[in-house]
């Protein structure tokens, strides 16, 4: 499914224009000012944003810190900790003006800190120490999508990760059909089948609620069973980003919902359910480029 509606969205182009994004983000990543301005080996390293952002950092978080590289947390910008010791804090922010990364980076002064951005000469870039800027991957849309990801393949690529798959899967998740039993259902569950892809999960419930005003959850795979497959029955979508437990499947599938789950790369997958959110949006009689109750950037009090 793909329809005429989509093709015309400001979304959907920035969606469609992931693979190529990532392409650049990979040739960048081993740019000698941008390996200096990310977190070297060994290096005890925050990782803040808000919204989607976060969840891109959780994933990196858990990729690092798997990786031996050192200590990585992730935290929502409005609460960081102030008190604790990092050799790094990197800050990722699309516009460079959400009020709660740049109060994190106003109030560190004394260490060191990267700003991944989308739009550069931005509050966010003026106080960071290093800024990555990946103003190739901005968008015009309210909802985050290339720009996320992108950022996130800057990051894996820095970590060493060959990505190639990843980019092959991305440009097949923009060809396949939507399946119209996916965009018929009416609840829809996210599942981290891997550690760091449990942020992956809630970027897309964050995506299906963004755009189709959904009803949608996330959760680790493994904590689905005790407690969440309670709300699943017949009209629900459970999709499992990486490698989920042995069996769970069939549990979904017992109590009546439809269970996705590919052999790709999860980031790819990320990529399917921006479609999906789009398809699921339209037959609903909404704009996906003007999403509800929702602005490009988050700025309190009328300042950054």
């Amino acid at each position: 499914m793909h329809s005429n509606s989509a093709a015309r969205l400001h979304t959907t182009a920035e969606i469609e224009s992931q693979p190529s994004c990532w392409r650049r983000a990979i040739a960048l990543a081993t740019a000698p000012e941008v390996v200096a301005a990310l977190p070297a080996p060994g290096e005890r390293v925050a990782v803040v944003g808000c919204g989607t952002s976060w969840f891109m950092a959780q994933a990196y978080a858990r990729l690092r810190e798997d990786a031996g590289l050192g200590e990585t947390d992730a935290f929502a910008a409005s609460e960081f900790p102030f008190g604790r010791a990092y050799d790094r804090v990197v800050a990722l922010t699309r516009s460079g003006t959400t009020t709660e990364v740049i109060d994190v980076l106003r109030r560190l002064p004394d260490v060191p800190t990267t700003v991944v951005v989308g739009t550069p000469g931005t509050p966010a870039t003026e106080l960071a120490d290093h800024v990555v800027a990946l103003e190739f991957a901005d968008e015009r849309s309210v909802v985050q999508t290339r720009f996320a990801t992108t950022a996130l393949v800057l990051f894996r690529a820095h970590l060493g990760e060959r990505l190639d798959r990843a980019v092959l899967d991305a440009e097949q998740a923009l060809v396949e059909a939507v399946e119209p039993d996916l965009v018929a259902r009416n609840q829809f569950t996210f599942l981290g089948g891997a550690p760091w892809t449990t942020g992956l999960a809630a970027e897309a419930a964050l995506k299906m609620r963004e755009a189709s005003l959904s009803w949608t959850e996330s959760y680790p795979a493994a904590e689905y069973r005790h407690g969440p497959i309670a709300i699943t029955d017949e009209g629900s979508l459970v999709w499992a980003f990486g490698t989920p437990p042995e069996g769970l499947g069939d549990e979904v599938a017992a109590v009546g919902g439809r269970w996705v789950a590919r052999d790709r790369d999860p980031l790819a997958e990320l990529v399917a359910v921006h479609r999906l959110a789009v398809e699921v949006a339209l037959l609903r009689g909404l704009d996906p480029d003007t999403p509800r109750n929702l602005t490009r950037s988050v700025i309190l009090n009328g300042t950054p």
